[in-house]
């Protein structure tokens, strides 16, 4: 098994079981979080302030395919989050670019199944709120 798919899954740990520390962890000082349609964010502290959410819910997320060529791992899979008005389900694909072994760029796609983009979760560790 490879070094960076390790680091895929304990920072996909981390978005389950709502360990910012873990996430944080897996990620170069100054890395770059593009998540598309929405905004791009740059380093830990930036990256941390977006993902800390304070405790709520965590997500259940399933890894449906990870594929690795050099520096880079592609990842495709689906989940669901736990809202007010009840479980919304997502699909999602990430493209992680690792220098050193951390995470140096990630750029998150989502597509949030029967929800409109207004009401659509923010990505967050633990906690899901509406836009």
């Amino acid at each position: 098994m490879s070094t960076q798919k390790d680091v895929v899954r304990r920072y996909t740990d981390g978005f389950r079981t709502g360990d910012l520390a873990a996430i944080v962890s897996c990620l170069a000082p100054d890395v770059v979080w593009a998540l598309h349609g929405e905004k791009t964010l740059v380093g830990r502290d930036a990256f941390a302030a977006e993902a800390d959410t304070g405790g709520g819910p965590a997500p259940d997320l399933h890894l449906d395919r990870l594929i690795e060529e050099g520096d880079t791992v592609a990842v495709v899979g689906h989940g669901s989050v736990a809202l007010v008005d009840g479980p919304v389900d997502f699909v999602y694909s990430e493209v992680f670019t690792f220098t050193d072994g951390l995470v140096s760029r990630l750029d998150t796609f989502h597509v949030w199944r029967s929800v409109s983009r207004s009401s659509r979760p923010t990505c967050r560790v633990g906690r899901r709120t509406t836009r």
